[in-house]
């Protein structure tokens, strides 16, 4: 960890201190829809994870990237935000941008790898049903090491990371460029290999994608059921991906910008405001993937709702309200139970059935009331009827 008691002048502020609550409470809210979106959209798809279909092991892998965005850079960038200075030192402040970079890459990568094997299931669906969860696993692993080669590279000397220009943030020098050939080098192919390149792929794809269902609209409405369902699954991984994908770029298209702007022209010229307004509109592509797919993934919402309603019934089992229902009504079914084997009782009481050995007719005699006699007493039970003989003081 960095020295937080840096008192630098890099690490200090250029934006207004209103400004910098405002990114701050901005930031706040961002971390909670995350960690709220993404954790539920993780715990989802490990409830279905064994009809988990090739395409969604992207989304999956989009959430953990969030995550890990959501977890690196937040509980840095809150604090900072509101105190209005850089507060965790020069290590920190790299480590920090390390993390951007490798999670907004991966994000970016792994999209464009869903454009490809979304296009490869509808447009070439000879091929697209041979891809199998284990080759989702093997290009998800291939999307985590091509972003890791742009994440590392400033770390070896390879371009360089840096304070933001906004003051309470890191990322790449943007104007390292303006003096430095492998820091130009750095960025061009970052922004040829990490924003140009998939852009286009995804743009392509998708436009392969619509041109295929718009010529083959009738030829799907003659398939069978099965075949249909597949098409409709199919067509709604492509919708949520466009989704995403639109969601995503938009996050991060002001960045990108702002940040060719910086070192590709008068990096002086560049408000710090740019960037920091730049800066919060990608933070935001954190809560996008889950939103889209918790909203609108039928499969997904269905799941969350069958979960969300087995929680609801532990939690008001475990009310006291519950265990008084519950109490309650083992009471009412016991003196129930007691009810009806007490009313068999006095149907059966005093039926004592009188057969002679030579009639072969039975008779039932009237039961008796009896009282009890005081101790002493000659008597000690009588019948009702003979209550009127007997000394009163006899009587209990």
């Amino acid at each position: 960890m960095g020295n937080a008691s840096d008192t630098s002048a890099v690490f200090a502020s250029t934006i207004s201190k209103e400004y910098d609550i405002l990114m701050g409470s901005l930031y706040s809210a961002f971390c909670i829809l995350s960690l709220l979106g993404n954790s539920i959209l993780l715990l989802v798809a490990y409830h279905k994870r064994s009809t988990l279909k090739p395409a969604e092991y992207f989304i999956i892998n989009l959430s953990i990237s969030d995550l890990g965005m959501t977890l690196s850079l937040f509980p840095l960038a809150i604090p900072s935000a509101f105190t209005h200075r850089w507060l965790f030192g020069e290590i920190t402040c790299q480590l920090y941008a390390m993390c951007g970079v490798l999670f907004g890459l991966c994000s970016l990568t792994n999209l464009t790898a869903l454009s490809l094997v979304c296009c490869l299931k509808v447009c070439f669906p000879t091929h697209g049903n041979k891809f199998s969860p284990s080759h989702a696993r093997l290009l998800v692993a291939g999307v985590w090491c091509y972003a890791s080669v742009f994440a590392v590279g400033p770390l070896a000397q390879w371009g360089h990371y840096s304070p933001e220009p906004y003051g309470t943030a890191c990322c790449i020098d943007w104007h390292a460029p303006n003096h430095e050939l492998s820091a130009l080098s750095y960025i061009v192919c970052l922004f040829v290999f990490c924003y140009a390149l998939p852009c286009t792929i995804i743009f392509l794809s998708y436009t392969f994608i619509l041109l295929t269902v718009r010529g083959s609209r009738q030829a799907v409405q003659q398939h069978v059921s099965p075949q249909t369902k597949t098409t409709n699954a199919h067509s709604l991984i492509v919708k949520l991906s466009v989704a995403v994908c639109i969601g995503f770029l938009g996050a991060w298209t002001p960045y990108a910008v702002v940040a060719m702007w910086a070192a590709f022209g008068e990096a002086t010229e560049v408000p710090p405001d740019a960037f920091a307004l730049a800066a919060m509109f990608a933070k935001s592509s954190t809560i996008y993937n889950p939103m889209v797919y918790l909203l609108c993934k039928p499969n997904f919402r269905e799941c969350l709702y069958r979960d969300t309603t087995l929680l609801r019934q532990r939690i008001y089992r475990g009310s006291p309200q519950s265990e008084l229902k519950e109490r309650f009504a083992s009471t009412s079914q016991r003196n129930k139970d007691m009810s009806i084997s007490t009313n068999g009782q006095h149907e059966s009481y005093g039926a004592c059935l009188h057969c002679a050995e030579t009639a072969a007719a039975c008779h039932v005699t009237t039961p008796q009331r009896t009282a009890c006699i005081l101790t002493g007493s000659t008597y000690r039970e009588v019948t009702v009827s003979q209550l009127s003989a007997k000394p009163q003081a006899d009587f209990l």
